[in-house]
């Protein structure tokens, strides 16, 4: 199984930023509380926000450990990503828009730095 989602699972015209494939390729997986999402774990939860936020095309890549957010690209906000508290009822499940990943992983970076694991 593919670690990433492929193309014909994907939302039409949307691919993975190439920042973020350097990453994945790194092996950088794991900024602890923040999980960058692979294999069948990102399938379910790409399906799953699919079916809980059906008027928005999501495409999750990570997750919090300590609570229910969830990391994303919006495929009509292209670079920004999307935080959004999976399992809140729909319209009200919006934490934060990032302007970039890069913006994204330096704020994982700095939870990481934070976290003390409880």
């Amino acid at each position: 199984m593919e670690q990433l989602l492929i193309e014909k699972e994907l939302p039409a015209g949307f691919y993975y930023p190439d920042e973020f494939k350097r990453i994945v390729s790194q092996g950088l997986l794991d900024f602890d509380p923040w999980l960058i999402l692979q294999g069948e774990r990102l399938r379910i939860r790409f399906n799953g926000i699919k079916s809980r936020y059906p008027s928005r095309e999501l495409i999750p890549f990570a997750r919090r450990e300590d609570n229910d957010d969830v990391a994303c690209w919006e495929v009509n906000k292209p670079g920004k990503v999307i935080i959004i508290h999976d399992f809140a009822k729909e319209g009200y499940e919006n934490v934060q828009e990032i302007d970039s990943f890069w913006d994204w992983l330096r704020s994982a970076l700095e939870a990481t730095i934070e976290y003390d694991g409880e």
